[in-house]
């Protein structure tokens, strides 16, 4: 199990922006297998590092920002991030850029597979050697899922929830740092336990350090903090997610499943919906998840909400030419350890999507979000997402981008009413995502001949002609018993 976890975490989260075909033959990402002893070279040093680590959400967001100087005779491209084998299976988002030159994000890639080392070393690689000597600022950011821990992990219906978030004061480092700082931003100052170094506090944020002495790689000093959150952890095991392009009908229409999970405190005692209606009046913190807010795109129109027992009515549906905004409430209200699937959908109008390309092959460029999805305060985390594309019948030659890092990519046929072939579907796969994915843009060209596009008025006459060929072949039949005169 650790093994198989460790694997999906190294394709899932280093990859940078993808452009490529609908149907690859190679792996999405590189993967190099060093020995089991392999050490990072010496040749970088830290000369200085700040950890800002944002915990105002249901998950962990870390950002480093440091400043690598060559200390080789020689000019060095490879930069090396360790990860305990406990983490890198959760964390997801990665990305490294130059802080001082905004640009596209460096190649990142898992360098080193051995299931029971307790590290595991991500590879950076600049885009130009950088020079003995020479110094580069470098942006490191990624989140990291399911880390936060209710502690007590049992509490009351109207009790504050708070969560455990245990890390090192020191910043994980392959390589010697000469001066570090670490910031914890917290959603409060109701932080009644801080275990480990001796922060700075200044309201709901904490400072350890600067810390000026020289600290050899692989240092690591353990601290906890423990913050009221008395909100919902919420993450989606699983997301599938449906865009059904439609030519003739102008029409792009969207649907969603989740499988939805409250990873906050338990309840110790069974669920009092005397209290909980009591406490419809007034609305006070809970750790409960009580509703969703989905942002759509304006313009968005038939939005639809079900769930395992069939249509959910405490659903509402605003939208005008600027905005469009579903509000879901659960058949219950989802506390921590609970569960909760359904499905929401709605369509619009295709034209905002869609550009056609003068091109003879008949050419077109989809734009769509990648993610949308709910929009809450307390953040949404998603294990598993599944994309799917369903392009019109006759489609061909897909190719996509995105930013958002991907695990699988597959291109299948979709069949649905009066198909003949089936529709081209591109299926795209990413785990370990978080809200702030929220709409990245995902691409689509492909190319749609004229033909193609009468493809489906041709199948429903033909079918049409054939009934009406058999029944008039059927009528003409003689099913009597008697002998003709």
């Amino acid at each position: 199990m650790r093994a198989s976890a460790f694997v999906a975490a190294c394709v899932a989260l280093f990859s940078s922006t993808t452009a490529a075909d609908a149907n690859p033959s190679g792996p999405l990402s590189s993967r190099q297998i060093l020995p089991e002893n392999f050490k990072p070279p010496q040749v970088f040093q830290n000369t200085n590092l700040l950890r800002n680590v944002n915990l105002e959400k249901g998950y962990v967001r870390e950002t480093v920002n440091v400043v690598i100087e060559n200390i080789d005779p020689k000019p060095q491209d490879e930069y090396y991030v360790p990860f305990s084998v406990d983490v890198i299976d959760k964390v997801g988002g990665f990305e490294a850029r130059d802080k001082k030159n905004p640009g596209p994000s460096f190649k990142t890639e898992v360098v080193e597979y051995d299931p029971y080392s307790p590290t595991q070393f991500l590879r950076i690689t600049l885009p130009q050697p950088l020079p003995p000597k020479s110094q580069l600022t470098l942006s490191i950011s990624y989140h990291i899922l399911s880390t936060l821990t209710p502690l007590p992990f049992q509490i009351g219906q109207q009790d504050k929830q708070y969560l455990l978030h245990t890390f090192s004061i020191y910043t994980p480092s392959a390589y010697t740092t000469l001066k570090q700082k670490t910031k914890l931003k917290l959603p409060t100052t109701d932080v009644p336990d801080v275990n480990g170094g001796s922060p700075d506090r200044q309201g709901s944020t904490f400072t350890y350090g600067p810390y000026d002495d020289p600290i050899p790689p692989g240092a690591l000093e353990p601290a906890s903090v423990r913050y009221e959150f008395t909100k919902p952890l919420i993450h989606a095991a699983l997301l599938e997610r449906d865009v059904e392009v439609s030519h003739w009908g102008g029409n792009l229409a969207t649907e969603e499943r989740y499988w939805l999970t409250n990873q906050g405190a338990h309840l110790k005692e069974n669920f009092n919906r005397v209290q909980w209606a009591a406490t419809q009046y007034y609305n006070p913190p809970t750790s409960a998840l009580r509703s969703l807010n989905v942002p759509l795109k304006p313009g968005s129109v038939n939005p639809y909400f079900t769930d395992d027992i069939g249509n959910v009515s405490t659903s509402r549906f605003r939208s005008s030419k600027k905005e469009a905004n579903l509000e879901l409430k659960p058949r219950y209200p989802v506390f921590g350890g609970w569960k909760y699937s359904f499905r929401i959908g709605w369509d619009a109008d295709l034209r905002h999507f869609l550009r056609k390309l003068n091109t003879p092959e008949g050419g077109h460029v989809l734009k769509v979000p990648f993610l949308e999805g709910p929009k809450m305060a307390e953040g949404i985390s998603y294990g598993k997402v599944e994309m799917r594309v369903i392009l019109p019948e006759g489609a061909r030659n897909v190719k996509f981008e995105t930013e958002v890092p991907l695990v699988g990519v597959e291109e299948m046929v979709h069949s649905t009413f009066m198909d003949t072939v089936g529709r081209t579907t591109l299926k795209l796969t990413a785990m370990n995502v978080v809200d702030e994915t929220r709409d990245k843009p995902l691409l689509v060209t492909y190319d749609y001949p004229f033909s193609a596009a009468f493809r489906k008025p041709i199948t429903i006459f033909l079918g049409v002609m054939a009934v009406f060929v058999t029944a008039w072949g059927i009528g003409r039949l003689d099913v009597s018993i008697g002998k003709q005169s």
